[in-house]
């Protein structure tokens, strides 16, 4: 059984959009998962613009790889690091903490995560 940040079992994040690493609606990761998308974050446009100016646009729909683009509103597995980056600069988006994986732990402190729970 797959746990959550609050040794719970994981919850889905989001399957409209379908998100996760796995395209199954979880924040699961695995050794192939080098973003560790594991935080099942409320998106803004702040986070979304912040992740764009970092080199990674969400909300740009991408057919090619059956990606809709994303929307302030919608929830999605992003990158631990990405989130934790968007923190420390006061532009992080709420998260879901029951649907975000206990991996994220590793990256993230359990106070951060629960200062912006959804």
């Amino acid at each position: 059984m797959e746990k959550n940040v609050l040794g719970k079992e994981l919850e889905s994040c989001s399957c409209s959009p379908m998100t996760g690493w796995f395209r199954d609606g979880l924040c699961r990761t695995d050794f192939n998962d080098t973003g560790v998308h594991t935080v099942c974050c409320l998106l803004t446009d702040e986070f979304l613009e912040f992740s764009r100016s970092r080199g990674n646009d969400l909300s740009t729909p991408r057919p090619e790889f059956d990606f809709p683009g994303l929307k302030s509103g919608d929830k999605w597995c992003v990158c631990a690091g990405r989130w934790l980056e968007a923190y420390k600069v006061g532009m992080a988006c709420k998260v879901d903490l029951s649907a975000t994986h206990e991996e994220t732990l590793a990256i993230i402190p359990i106070e951060f995560l629960q200062e912006m729970k959804a």
